[in-house]
């Protein structure tokens, strides 16, 4: 079966995350990555370790560079950036996460490319669009910081997540928004310029967070594990360690109350209603952790689910790869490749389609390792990728 993108060809000019993400993920779906490089060093992730895998890859590339062909390019030589430009012109898709501005001195911006390619889909990621905040560098942990979410994560002080969340929110808005501009070119023939930058794709990513202060002038603050408009919707002590219990409306609460054995605080008035709930959860905290007391985490993650109320223990990312194995997700897949001697494993796509799953064609390559393949097919030497 072949994949949704099949026959798309993309000009991958990002390094870092939030762009190789992106376009992984298109790789996934069929279409043909050529990934350009800095000759030598390539992507700034390859040197990002440890943990680095056996064969010296660091995982942190590996972990958004599958499925792609790599050229290394010195854009300042005249031989190199005439094959960038090339790869510009039969491009169906074009992806950069330059500084704003930066490839226009070698012909590379959007105004250039459509000239010669007035087809292709160009999608710029930028740290704070390419306006007044294009000079602000574009590092997910300044813009978590910058944009907010630090200000409602953690507990005592602000806390960042514990990846580059940001990043791939924005890479799954850019690869969003390049289908959806491959469809319209589809009706109509005519490609188009697409903006992404992270602060505008953390803002949006808030959700109700960021419309509490958008519809209601509510400025949200630091609520550790609790959320701001359900209770009980947090972290609770048991017997003997954590768990999550996440009662998302009133039957819930009350099938949670009857597993503890006090029904009672059904009928409280402090409890009555969710926001009720939310008014008074530091009291309901307490008496919830009162009853959890007399038993541990599994005892009560069994009786509560049995029940039908949401709840489960605080995994480590084995944890949660085992789980997801068990409930037969599939989270891991191996990709054999010639170039290694073993299979190497890598984190499937999450995505489940019918009829164009995800391919797994080849691991993340080496630096500049694919140029002659992707000369032959610049030049015309192969059938070419694109339709």
């Amino acid at each position: 079966m072949s994949g949704a993108l099949e026959g798309v060809l993309v000009a991958d000019f990002t390094r870092v995350l939030a762009g190789p993400y992106a376009t992984m993920l298109m790789a996934d779906a069929g279409a043909t990555v050529v990934k350009v490089e800095r000759p030598g060093a390539g992507d700034d992730t390859r040197a990002w370790g440890p943990p680095f895998a056996p064969d010296g890859q660091s995982t942190y590339f590996q972990s958004v560079n599958r499925n792609k062909k790599s050229i290394a390019l010195d854009l300042t030589d005249s031989g190199d950036l005439a094959l960038a430009r090339r790869l510009a012109q039969k491009a169906d898709v074009l992806i950069e996460n330059y500084k704003p501005g930066g490839l226009r001195r070698f012909g590379l911006d959007y105004p250039s490319v459509a000239t010669d390619n007035p087809a292709v889909v160009y999608c710029s990621i930028s740290g704070f669009g390419s306006d007044l905040g294009k000079d602000l560098p574009g590092y997910d942990l300044l813009v978590q910081a910058m944009g907010g979410l630090m200000s409602v994560t953690g507990i005592q002080e602000p806390t960042k997540a514990g990846v580059a969340v940001v990043d791939v929110l924005t890479g799954l808005h850019a690869a969003f928004a390049v289908t959806a501009a491959l469809t319209h070119r589809e009706r109509t023939g005519r490609g188009q310029r697409i903006e992404v930058s992270l602060l505008s794709s953390l803002l949006s990513s808030l959700v109700n967070q960021s419309s509490a202060y958008v519809g209601a002038g509510t400025v949200p603050t630091l609520m550790g594990n609790a959320h701001p408009s359900i209770a009980p919707y947090e972290v609770f002590a048991t017997a003997d360690r954590p768990m999550i219990i996440a009662v998302g409306n009133d039957g819930q609460f009350t099938k949670l109350v009857g597993v503890l054995g006090d029904e009672a605080l059904a009928d409280d008035v402090r409890y009555a209603t969710n926001a009720d709930r939310v008014r008074n959860r530091v009291a309901l905290k307490t008496a919830l952790e009162s009853r959890l007391a007399a038993g541990g985490a599994d005892h009560w993650q069994a009786a509560l689910t049995a029940a039908g109320v949401p709840c489960g223990p605080i995994n480590d990312v084995r944890q949660g790869f085992e789980l997801a194995s068990r409930l037969g997700l599939n989270p891991v897949v191996n990709i054999d490749d010639p170039r290694r001697a073993e299979p190497l494993p890598q984190v499937a796509n999450p995505v489940h389609f019918s009829a164009t799953p995800a391919v797994y064609r080849s691991a993340p390559p080496k630096v500049g390792e694919d140029r002659d393949e992707v000369i032959a097919m610049l030049r015309g030497n192969s059938e070419p990728l694109n339709t």
